[in-house]
Formats: structure tokens, C-alpha cells, sequence
């Protein structure tokens, strides 16, 4: 029967525990993993948010070169909508609004009163469906024919695609990270396996299996993983908290929305450990594969 390897011979192949660079690595690779997960969770938030406030939303324009008949096929329409039981709120646009945000264009001649800016109506629908937004349409159009309706879904899916793809870019980078890691702790493990090869055949003579030295070479790794996790899972988190006091001084609606809830804080502090787990594997398999072959 194979003896025992006792506490005392665990610590041979840790004598360089303080100078070994492992925990560095590590520290490195997990604070560029949490920043990018963030990335990601922020990415899929923002997303979220931005589905939940447009989806329904709808804009009627109605043009029409003579003001008063504008104005006057603008309140028939208002008032259509709001009877029909698929619009939860329909608010006319105010004028002055739209001028202020065409100035940037026309300057102070977009608040002419005789300058034909399109009455608009602002809409959400109580069940954002395509059938409610035919519904509203056809409403619409047998009041004021020339009348446009657009989708605010529309107008962000650019924004909402560009979303999309940095959410897979994130999840793509994360899987890389791992597989990177996988190889630097194999690389790490083959390595130490060489430099304790003396120490290593004294423990075969002394009756140790190689699954013994494997879990030697998988307990010191798995704790520099770990420890280089947690170093850089924090120094991650405080720049995470420190971005997201920047966003929140933005103002932005959009970039405001990204806020973290519980899953999303539970993922990003289970990384380390997973790491570190991933570590574990990848180098007892590493030291097991290394000493079937040459020892």
C-alpha cells in the first residue's frame, strides 16, 4: 500500500511560495476577467433598460405646410388615441420643445411661428404588439392621412444590435481568459514538475503515487490562483466603483440604467473561485499526463 504523504513533505514543492510569480499572473488575469464580465453584465443591463423603455413607444408626426389645419388634425388625432383602449397615455409634443431641439440646425429660426414644424403626438401602448401599432395606425391615418408613425424600436436597434455584439464580445474575451489560464497553470505545473523532479523521486522511493504528487502541485497552484483571484477581483471591483460614480455623473438616461443587482455582484465575486477550481483541474491533469510519460 502506497504511504501516505504526511503535512510536512506537502510543503517541500512550496518552499517559492513568496517568490513565485503564479499569484501575479493570476491577480492580472482575473482583474482583466472581472472587468470584462462587468462589461458585459453593464452591456446586458443597458440593453434591458433600453428594451423596457421603448418597447410600445410610439411618435405620430403629422405635416402639413398650413398651421391651423395642422393643429386642428393634431387634436382629432389626440383625441382618437386616447379613446382607443390600446394606448395607455398619449401626450402632444410641445412646440417649444421640438424648436429647442432643432436649434442646433436652424438656430433661432426654429422657433419661427410661421417656420411648419410637424405636430407630434407622443404614445405608449398598454401591450407593445405589431397588431397594436397596426391598430393605432390605421386610427391615425383616416384622421390625417399624411401622418407618420414611427416606432422608437426602430429608431435604437442600431444601439440595440451594437449592444448585442459587445455583450458576445464579452463572453467571448471571458472564455479566452479561462483557456489562457488553463495554459499558464499547465505551463506552471510542467514547470515546477521539472525543477521538484529530485524531490519527486524521493517521494516515489518513499512510496507516493503519482496522484499523491499530483495533489501537491493542484493544492499550491489552486491556492495562488485563488489568491491572486482575490487580489484582483478587488482591485477590479474598486474600478468598477469608481466607473459607475462617473457614468452616474453623466446624467445619461441611457448609461444610467446600468445598475447591478444581486445575480450580477454574485457572478462577478464567483469568478476567483472558479478560476481558481479551473486551475485546480487543469493542473492535475498537467502533472498526471507529465508523469505517466517521464517518470
Amino acid at each position: 500500500m502506497a504511504a501516505r504523504v504526511p503535512y510536512a513533505d506537502r510543503r517541500l514543492l512550496d518552499a517559492g511560495r513568496q517568490t513565485r510569480a503564479m499569484v501575479w499572473i493570476m491577480a492580472i488575469m482575473l482583474f482583466l476577467t472581472v472587468l470584462t464580465g462587468a462589461f458585459g453584465l453593464g452591456a446586458l443591463a443597458a440593453s434591458q433598460t433600453l428594451e423596457r423603455q421603448l418597447a410600445g413607444r410610439l411618435t405620430v408626426q403629422i405635416v402639413e405646410a398650413n398651421g391651423p389645419a395642422r393643429e386642428a388634425a393634431a387634436a382629432t388625432a389626440l383625441a382618437q388615441l386616447r379613446a382607443m383602449p390600446q394606448v395607455a397615455r398619449a401626450v402632444p409634443v410641445d412646440r417649444d420643445a421640438l424648436a429647442a431641439m432643432l436649434r442646433p440646425w436652424l438656430g433661432e429660426q426654429g422657433a419661427d411661428p410661421d417656420l411648419p414644424i410637424p405636430a407630434m403626438i407622443d404614445i405608449e401602448l398598454r401591450v407593445p404588439s405589431d397588431a397594436a401599432v397596426a391598430e393605432v395606425t390605421k386610427a391615425v391615418q383616416r384622421t390625417a392621412p399624411s401622418a407618420r408613425i414611427d416606432r422608437y424600436e426602430n429608431w435604437m436597434s442600431p444601439v440595440a444590435g451594437f449592444m448585442r455584439v459587445m455583450i458576445a464580445l464579452a463572453v467571448g474575451l471571458i472564455v479566452l481568459m479561462a483557456a489562457a489560464t488553463a495554459t499558464v497553470v499547465m505551463l506552471a505545473a510542467r514547470a515546477g514538475l521539472d525543477s521538484h523532479r529530485a524531490t519527486i523521486e524521493v517521494l516515489h522511493m518513499l512510496g507516493s503515487t503519482d496522484t499523491q504528487v499530483a495533489r501537491l502541485f493542484q493544492r499550491r497552484i489552486a491556492i495562488d490562483t485563488l489568491y491572486g483571484g482575490v487580489v484582483g477581483t478587488l482591485l477590479a471591483l474598486v474600478t468598477i466603483g469608481f466607473v459607475g460614480t462617473q457614468i452616474t455623473a453623466l446624467g445619461s438616461d441611457l448609461l444610467g440604467g446600468i445598475a447591478f443587482g444581486a445575480r450580477d455582484w454574485v457572478l462577478l465575486i464567483a469568478l476567483p473561485i472558479a478560476f481558481a477550481l479551473l486551475a485546480t483541474v487543469a493542473a492535475r491533469l498537467a502533472v498526471l499526463r507529465a508523469l505517466s510519460h517521464y517518470l
